[in-house]
């Protein structure tokens, strides 16, 4: 799998996503300040809480922002050595089954799962168990990971 055909696809996801968090975000603000929705007696809550949902939207669009940044950093220095996996790897396992498995250790946007020249790819945070089980594996090294109260085993096939 080519490493750069899957950083373009999260960029391409991370910019989606922005767009979306920022039209819901106008859209609550907007109805959080419609005269319409001024409140008409002590009960009436709708302008309140179009207000926090406003500033939760808000909120979404700063994380949003900072992803797409941090992958706009990881960009700009990528890893060059390929002995361990640090972020930035996209890492090749495969368990006790032999089923492969790709997954990609980035700064942000941890879930993100694509489908790339018939490969399911997923990416993964070091601050998610995962991630964090994977940092400074090398190749041929098995990697546990808990899951739960379930332990799935892997294997390091490669580094990339």
């Amino acid at each position: 799998m080519n490493k750069d055909v899957l950083l373009e696809h999260i960029q391409q996801q991370l910019e989606l996503t922005l767009d979306i968090a920022t039209e819901a975000a106008m859209r609550a603000y907007n109805t959080a300040t419609d005269d319409e929705n001024v409140a008409e007696n002590k009960y009436d809550t709708f302008a309140l809480e179009a207000s926090y949902l406003a500033h939760g939207q808000a909120q979404r669009v700063v994380e949003c922002k900072a992803d797409i940044s941090a992958y706009q950093q990881l960009l700009a220095k990528m890893p060059t050595q390929q002995h361990s996996v640090v972020v930035g790897h996209l890492v090749s396992l495969e368990d006790h089954q032999g089923a492969p498995k790709l997954v990609f250790l980035g700064p942000a946007a941890g879930g993100l799962k694509f489908i790339i020249d018939g490969e399911e790819v997923i990416t993964v945070t070091p601050s998610s168990p995962f991630g964090e089980a994977l940092l400074g594996r090398e190749v041929d090294e098995e990697v546990d990971i808990h899951i739960g109260s379930n332990i799935v085993l892997f294997d390091v096939i490669n580094i990339v």
